[in-house]
């Protein structure tokens, strides 16, 4: 986490990045290293509805994956891919547009 963290950060140098993460404990690590042009806003826990990319999950889950047995991996990677490339960019932005986000990002 440090790592990506560092090299986001890089790649952004002039900007201040907010990131919006989850519970997971590497996000919250006490060893983690959050560079100055970065703020780390953690979910509060159980609530998956204010996780964005929850929402793509369950859009691709409706798209293509119904309840379905696969017969190999191959054929699992092969439908994700497809239904990875069938979201357009309205369609993400519509799953996952949150006024609470920008609301964060711009009084900062």
């Amino acid at each position: 986490m440090n790592i990506y963290l560092r090299e986001f950060a890089k790649v952004f140098h002039n900007d201040y990045i907010i990131m919006v993460a989850d519970g997971a404990g590497w996000h919250h690590s006490k060893g983690l290293v959050i560079p100055d042009n970065m703020e780390i806003i953690c979910l509060p826990p159980y609530t998956p509805e204010m996780n964005p990319i929850e929402q793509i999950w369950r859009e691709l889950r409706s798209r293509g994956f119904p309840n379905e047995v696969f017969s190999t991996l191959d054929k699992v990677v092969h439908l994700l891919c497809e239904t990875i490339c069938s979201l357009t960019v309205l369609t993400v932005q519509r799953i996952t547009y949150r006024d609470w986000i920008t609301a964060i990002s711009m009084t900062n």
